[in-house]
């Protein structure tokens, strides 16, 4: 893929040519490179024949530790090696919450800033393999994630869900988990629409600080072993 300027679209969109930085783009590709204008990118395709299934690309390689994992056994699960750590790991593994038969972590490859998975401690992928006692807690966890969540960081609202099946977009289809994203108006804006790339505004470990503080504040601490 070429990055080439390109001023017709961008004021077309009526879209501003700044706010995007200049480091996304500085990969290299071998029928060009990143041109701008401003600071604005347009994606184009090579000189290449085109056909309606071309696609763009966008380098991203800090991904590769998550796609790798995608394909580790059954042994390799992040989710069973997190519940293995011992406690002092807790904040290095982003493991928010230890409950009786549940955890609650937050994504290390988020969709929006303070993205968590619930998750029950047994190495279980389906809903069918879950204990009632387990789904108990795992719905009152969630509940008690949201809350902190909007304590800490006041979003507009929540995506909730459960995949399963790698068809179905499940990541990790062996270890069952409900996702809770926070959602705010309008972060749904033109870098992610037409680049496909979401900006998360603050490092994973101080969200962690701000959520276990939300706990603390709640008074939670001791429900999930916070303390």
């Amino acid at each position: 893929m070429i990055f080439q300027k390109n001023s017709d679209t961008a004021d077309a969109l009526s879209l501003p040519c700044e706010g995007i930085p200049v480091s996304l783009f500085h990969h290299h590709h071998p029928q060009g490179l990143a041109v701008a204008r401003g600071s604005w990118y347009i994606p184009a395709m090579s000189n290449d024949k085109q056909t309606g299934e071309s696609n763009t690309n966008i380098w991203a390689p800090w991904r590769m530790e998550y796609i790798s994992g995608l394909s580790e056994p059954e042994n390799g699960c992040f989710l069973c090696a997190v519940r293995d750590a011992d406690c002092s790991e807790d904040r290095k593994n982003l493991l928010l919450w230890r409950g009786k038969t549940c955890m609650c972590v937050l994504n290390r490859f988020p969709y929006t800033g303070g993205h968590g998975l619930i998750a029950p401690y047994d190495h279980v992928g389906e809903l069918a393999d879950t204990p009632t006692e387990t789904m108990t807690e795992l719905m009152e966890m969630l509940r008690d994630f949201q809350g902190v969540t909007q304590h800490a960081i006041n979003p507009h609202g929540f995506n909730v869900g459960i995949n399963l099946g790698r068809c179905a977009g499940a990541g990790l289809p062996g270890h069952l988990h409900i996702h809770n994203v926070p959602r705010w108006d309008g972060d749904t804006n033109f870098i992610s629409v037409l680049g496909d790339v979401r900006v998360i505004p603050e490092f994973l470990e101080k969200t962690y600080d701000r959520f276990r503080a939300a706990t603390d504040e709640l008074g939670l601490s001791k429900r999930y072993g916070a303390e």
